[in-house]
């Protein structure tokens, strides 16, 4: 990877770490953007469903099964507008899951960079798979 292209990851993936912070999710705080010819399309967190409480895990401390992961978000506030995530680039701060894989794979986006690895890669071999570029990017404040 050359070194402009890294620096432009590092800085969405940051942004994409920021983003997560808005997250009222206790467990975990997971941030998400969308970017397509170097302009921010769409951007999400991990949540309860527009009009739920914003409480996303139980009284056990498991997370509600409602819950809706970032990316997933982005992807349906791309949907929802005049965008198209056709080879776009999405950054996460948690690589995905093998629902949300599906996600990615079917709405077009052809490049996934995360900053940490989910306990479950299987999302991560589907999207490779799926000839969708997958890299893992570990998050540093300092640089």
């Amino acid at each position: 990877m050359d070194n402009k292209q890294e620096k432009y990851d590092r800085a969405y993936l940051k942004m994409a770490h920021t983003w997560g912070q808005l997250s009222y999710c206790e467990r975990k705080k997971v941030g998400a953007l969308i970017v397509k010819d170097r302009m921010i399309i769409s951007d999400g967190y991990n949540g309860t469903p527009s009009g739920f409480e914003n409480v996303c895990e139980d009284e056990d401390h498991y997370t509600k099964w409602y819950v809706l992961h970032a990316e997933a978000n982005a992807i349906l506030k791309v949907a929802a507008s005049t965008q198209s995530c056709q080879g776009a680039t999405l950054y996460i701060t948690l690589s995905p899951c093998k629902e949300c894989s599906k996600l990615i794979h079917q709405s077009g986006i052809k490049r996934v960079v995360y900053a940490k690895a989910y306990k479950d890669l299987s999302g991560v071999e589907f999207l490779k798979r799926a000839d969708v570029e997958v890299s893992s990017l570990p998050l540093s404040f300092s640089s």
